[in-house]
């Protein structure tokens, strides 16, 4: 069938039920919601069978709906309706929810249900509830949805609140009224679950030194207290507020806009870094996060990085927000690897990334941010190379990168270091970088094509197509395909690396692992790899006229695309795709494509 999306962006969802459908062999396209009227035209052109809107923020013209079987992916139980669903339901203590795909109609979320399925609602953020529970049920109704569809076999039934079993109902969008947290009476549960319910928009808005701003990205603090509503210490970036019974963590802060100028998320610390300064406010360094050769009991430690050994497995968690990594967390990440590599009870290390993204490479907005964004662009690429480097360079040890959250650009490439690539169903994967104007680092040139083959690489990189876990499997860009449910997928995990660690031929692994990596250097040295790629980088970054710069401004502040990008709307005649002449042809221009000549995907053996 021709199946169109219309969303309001290309976010996870989206892409989740891009790729299944797809996968499934129905032609599917995309039409961002920008406009009434470029919806309509994408209508007209591609004559879809079938509409779905994964994530949509606009209202569907009527002639749309009123015309085309048009469905609404809604996050929310039957008879809930309004834009802040999982807000009310985590405010409210719930602990079931849902998702529903209902016909659009003129009420929003009003419409004839089509099919529904309640989860339960685990205590987090809004986002990892959206990320995981949300987007992983929304992506099985939709198929199941439109295998009924094509049968003619969908059992349709409209809203009906005289139903007993109608739990939901029409809810307003929630206010900051009902977010404020009352830092004289409110618990650390209570502040907690206010900035979770608003995470990852609109935060929760407070004033500090003068400084309105929003709050995000909270974690509770086990050991620190004092006055509440205080600022008490500083780590990394976070910041320490005291709360009632204890305290909590604020790894995120957002200016309030001022006279139309955007403002972005940053590090807290650095957020309220001037207003403290005129303050004379001066915290204390908090650093008993990792350090040295130090394992925390990750059910205790809420640091982004953390590490947890048990059966000669080290399992490296570096949970940093949105994945983004910027040149001090790259560097911590690097020295948290050299030191696993010279513990002699490790025989394994497992690189686990975040709950809600592995890694999605360099830190965009810290760059943005800088003074000089081209010398913060040159020495984030360079950390996180160098955190790359040190896995290839594990030469005494057995690795694993855990993709157990989606992974994007660099954060893909950076996966692809380990000997072993373990990715759980439904993790969604952007191995690519030119829709941001850049070349891309983190030795790609040298791990990419030695896995899935120099023109299956070339696709990837130019295409910048999203990637669902089945196809990372079936290319060989993973090994292991484990189950999407979270318990299950870390059960297998953990078996299968202390496996692994346990295992006769551990040592001849090791051996042929260290054979291959010196038959590569033979061929062409690592260092090499990494030059052509900075090379190419540089002019990246140093180029005035460069595409990344404003590609890279649109993205960190949400500037809308004026039209959708052509690579996903193939309802629209096909366009020629205006690349700098320097982007052009990059791929053709470096020796990038070595391949073992043992094997067109060699890898360390099972």
């Amino acid at each position: 069938m021709n199946i169109l999306l219309i969303s309001t962006g290309f976010n996870d969802i989206t892409q989740r039920v891009h790729r299944e459908l797809a996968l499934l062999r129905h032609k599917v396209s995309v039409e961002l919601a920008i406009s009434q009227q470029l919806m309509l035209n994408a209508v007209a052109s591609f004559k879809p069978d079938l509409i779905i809107c994964p994530f949509l923020t606009k209202r569907v013209p009527d002639s749309i709906w009123q015309n085309y079987p048009c469905l609404i992916v809604h996050p929310g139980i039957v008879g809930d309706r309004g834009a802040s669903s999982i807000d009310w339901a985590l405010m409210g203590n719930s602990n079931e929810w849902g998702v529903t795909l209902l016909q659009a109609a003129e009420e929003m979320d009003a419409g004839d249900i089509w099919a529904t399925q309640n989860f339960p609602l685990r205590d987090t953020t809004k986002a990892s509830v959206y990320r995981r529970e949300v987007t992983a049920i929304a992506a099985a109704l939709v198929k199941k949805t439109v295998a009924q569809f094509e049968a003619n076999k969908v059992k349709i039934r409209p809203l009906n609140y005289s139903d007993p079993a109608v739990k939901g109902s029409l809810m307003p969008t929630m206010p900051q009224i009902e977010r404020k947290i009352d830092w004289a009476n409110d618990s650390t549960k209570t502040v907690l679950k206010k900035i979770h319910a608003a995470d990852s928009y609109p935060g929760v808005i407070e004033t500090f030194f003068g400084v309105k701003v929003a709050l995000f990205g909270a974690f509770p603090e086990a050991d620190l207290s004092g006055e509440a509503g205080q600022f008490i210490a500083q780590s990394y970036g976070s910041l320490c507020i005291a709360t009632i019974d204890g305290a909590i963590w604020v790894r995120q802060m957002k200016k309030k806009a001022k006279a139309g100028k955007p403002t972005m998320k940053l590090p807290a610390a650095m957020v309220l870094a001037d207003a403290m300064v005129e303050h004379s406010v001066v915290l204390p360094h908090y650093n008993a996060l990792y350090s040295g050769n130090v394992c925390f009991d990750i059910d205790r430690n809420s640091d982004e990085i953390s590490i947890l050994i048990k059966a000669e497995v080290a399992y490296l968690y570096f949970d940093f927000y949105n994945g983004a990594m910027d040149t001090l967390q790259c560097r911590r990440l690097g020295q948290a690897l050299a030191d696993l590599k010279l513990n002699d009870d490790v025989k394994v290390i497992v690189l686990m990334g975040g709950e809600d993204f592995w890694s999605n490479g360099i830190h965009l907005k810290t760059i943005e941010s800088a003074s000089n964004p081209a010398n913060e662009s040159w020495a984030n690429i360079n950390a996180i190379d160098d955190v790359v480097a040190e896995i290839i360079n594990c030469q005494d040890k057995l690795t694993v990168a855990a993709l157990r959250s989606n992974a994007g650009a660099g954060g893909a490439m950076m996966a692809l270091a380990c000997d072993r690539v373990v990715i759980r169903d439904g993790v969604m994967l952007n191995p690519h970088y030119q829709s941001m104007g850049l070349f891309g680092s983190e030795y790609w040139t040298y791990t990419l094509p030695r896995r899935v083959g120099a023109e299956m690489a070339k696709k990837l990189t130019t295409e910048c197509m999203p990637l669902l876990a089945a196809e990372a499997h079936s290319i060989a860009f993973a090994d292991e395909l484990f189950e999407e449910n979270w318990d299950q997928y870390h059960s297998r995990l953990y078996a299968y690396c202390e496996g692994m660690a346990a295992s006769d031929d551990y040592a001849d692994r090791l051996s042929s692992k260290r054979a291959q990596r010196k038959a590569d250097e033979a061929i062409k040295p690592l260092e090499q790899y990494r030059n052509e790629e900075l090379e190419k980088m540089r002019e990246c970054f140093y180029q005035h006229d460069s595409l990344y710069h404003t590609a890279r401004y649109n993205f960190v502040y949400k500037i809308p695309n004026e039209k959708t990008p052509a690579r996903i709307a193939v309802h629209r005649p096909i366009e020629v795709k205006k690349v700098e002449r320097r982007i052009k042809g990059l791929l053709t221009n470096v020796s990038h494509s070595h391949v073992s000549p043992t094997s067109p995907t060699a890898r360390t053996p099972r």
